[in-house]
């Protein structure tokens, strides 16, 4: 979006944070990529919303952070790096916005966010759950996020919804897991419906 690329929390209301890493993915590496392609095609951004009729850069400041640094191949060293580098943002009241990566950083951004305001209440629109206890016999990637964030205290899940799953599954017990563990589910099959 051509912002400042500077580390600062001085009068701005969010900064985007790039976490380029791909490490917990089980299927197709590249999300490294991500934060650089999003930034190269935001420069195209009109900042104009119409529904609400105002200029976006004209009523939020914000910059561009970089990116945390991340160590490929380390999960839990990546994790802990995170929320090192988000905590002076969240500290300040700055609404960082992560542009990753897989999945699995998610947890990252829980954990800084929650250090500060406690366990917060999650919006998570995707067509997976992000619930299942391990994948390949590893209890962190992509697939586990939300399960290791409810074990760890970090969403509020009696004000949380996961709204766009779908299926293929390999059970019923997959599609009814996240509802098992409290989260309000909206099954891209019932939000066509709707």
């Amino acid at each position: 979006m051509r912002l400042p690329n500077v580390k600062t929390t001085e009068d701005i209301d969010y900064a985007v944070i790039g976490v380029p890493f791909d490490t917990g993915t089980t299927y197709r590496p590249g999300a490294r990529f991500g934060p650089a392609a999003i930034r190269d095609i935001s420069s195209l951004i009109k900042p104009y919303n119409v529904p609400q009729r105002i200029n976006v850069v004209d009523e939020l400041s914000g910059v561009d952070y970089g990116d945390v640094s991340v160590i490929p191949g380390f999960i839990e060293d990546t994790y802990q790096q995170m929320v090192r580098g988000l905590m002076p943002i969240v500290k300040a009241g700055v609404i960082p916005i992560c542009l990753g990566g897989d999945h699995s950083i998610t947890l990252g951004e829980l954990r800084a966010i929650a250090s500060v305001h406690g366990p917060v209440a999650l919006v998570h629109f995707d067509s997976h759950f992000d619930t299942i206890d391990s994948y390949f016999g590893k209890k962190y990637n992509h697939g586990t996020v939300f399960k290791r964030a409810l074990e760890e205290g970090l969403i509020d899940v009696t004000h949380s919804i996961q709204i766009g799953m779908r299926g293929t599954f390999y059970s019923e017990d997959d599609l009814n897991g996240s509802a098992d563990l409290g989260f309000e589910v909206i099954t891209s099959f019932e939000m066509r419906e709707l």
